[in-house]
């Protein structure tokens, strides 16, 4: 196969993806680095949107929007809490916003590059031309879609200039949820912080007592994981908000496996046998997921809706090009982005660095054996990848 087919069904697939965004892509000729930079219009950034949602199964729980400021206030149309009463000198009425709750976008570069031998083993494989245009897109949006979540759960910080080395997860590229509620922790403790600041009745939404002093396990603290789950809940989540329907865990994969390592060995019992089988939906009464790139011994208490994504609305640019220095296809999208939590209070976590795990050792044994389910980070494996 010829790299002018190469490039023609590249070109397809630009042409593709130009057009709906009003694109003259068929103004570029073939065979140049230019296949085509464009911005995207509205109708566009919605369909983008959607097809990232389709491509990682956790972004269609939570709420992924467009917004059209940099930076604003956060509006939670999901806000928890009781908004009936009575008032016998006006009308009851009871804001939705969180007074201090704001979101902050950064400019965010996303590019896939798919080596040139790669696309060519995809059109020597026998695929029609469009299946070969599809299997493009999808590798594309499927990298987008799980960086948006790797962030969200990793993210600490927005540097000028990423650096992937020491940051493999994405750490330093924006400030994601776990790290917001850290903020926030911060931002209580100060006692300069301003009043307008401040949420009422707040009290501390990561829990990090030191390294490695919330022991799991026999002689642990926390003998079971829902003991551990019923004292988060319990200690970050306002009463008030506690037996909230949408409220869910999600737990990282080290701890649902030390979880069902107990379990197993204690299976001969009958109530361990029962919770075994629970332990496939549910810990301590709610709806447990392992989210993909959540790490291993966090624990969250939360609503998915609570996890925002904001991109802002009319500044979002793709470009479809050949590099010839790379030797590769380069997809790109440009825009500003950002995280929030829609409402802090509903957010509830114990931080990783504090969680050490009794007999772990030999939990990574039976996990290598096959003696118990395996979840990868991206919460695949054995287990369903939505639930545990």
């Amino acid at each position: 196969m010829s790299m002018n087919r190469l490039y023609e069904l590249i070109h397809a697939y630009a042409k593709k993806i130009g057009e709906a965004s009003g694109a003259n892509i068929n103004s570029l000729p073939l065979g140049t680095n230019g296949i085509g930079r464009f911005s995207i219009s509205p109708p566009q950034e919605t369909a983008l949107r959607l097809a990232l949602m389709e491509s990682n199964w956790f972004l269609p729980m939570i709420t992924m929007r467009d917004v059209t400021q940099i930076r604003g206030q956060v509006i939670d149309v999901g806000n928890p809490g009781v908004f009936t009463g009575r008032d016998p000198d006006r009308r009851f009425t009871k804001d939705v916003g969180v007074s201090g709750n704001v979101y902050q976008l950064y400019a965010t570069d996303s590019c896939a590059r798919l080596p040139w031998e790669t696309l060519s083993d995809w059109i020597h494989s026998g695929t029609t031309d469009e299946e070969f245009i599809q299997m493009v897109a999808e590798f594309t949006l499927v990298t987008f879609a799980n960086d948006i979540a790797r962030v969200g759960f990793n993210g600490i910080k927005a540097a000028p200039k990423t650096d992937l080395v020491a940051y493999p997860n994405g750490e330093d590229i924006n400030i994601g949820w776990h790290q917001i509620a850290k903020n926030f922790d911060t931002l209580h403790a100060n006692p300069a912080t301003p009043e307008e600041d401040r949420i009422p009745g707040f009290t501390q939404r990561v829990i990090n007592p030191g390294p490695d002093t919330l022991t799991l396990g026999e002689n642990g603290i926390f003998k079971t994981l829902d003991a551990m789950a019923s004292w988060l809940i319990s200690t970050t989540i306002p009463q008030q908000f506690q037996n909230d329907p949408a409220l869910v865990l999600l737990i990282g994969s080290d701890l649902i496996a030390a979880e069902q390592f107990r379990l197993f060995q204690e299976a001969g019992k009958p109530t361990e046998n029962i919770a075994a089988q629970m332990l496939a939906n549910t810990v301590t009464g709610r709806r447990v997921y392992v989210a993909p790139f959540l790490p291993g011994k966090r624990m969250v208490a939360t609503t998915l809706a609570n996890l925002h994504v904001y991109s802002q609305r009319g500044h979002q640019y793709r470009r479809a090009e050949h590099v010839q220095d790379r030797m590769g296809f380069e997809n790109a999208w440009w825009r500003n982005q950002g995280y929030a939590l829609g409402h802090p209070m509903m957010y509830g976590a114990i931080d990783e660095s504090s969680v050490k795990i009794e007999a772990e050792a030999d939990i990574d044994a039976a996990r290598l054996m096959g003696l118990i389910p395996g979840v990868d980070s991206e919460g695949e494996g054995a287990l369903d990848k939505t639930e545990v």
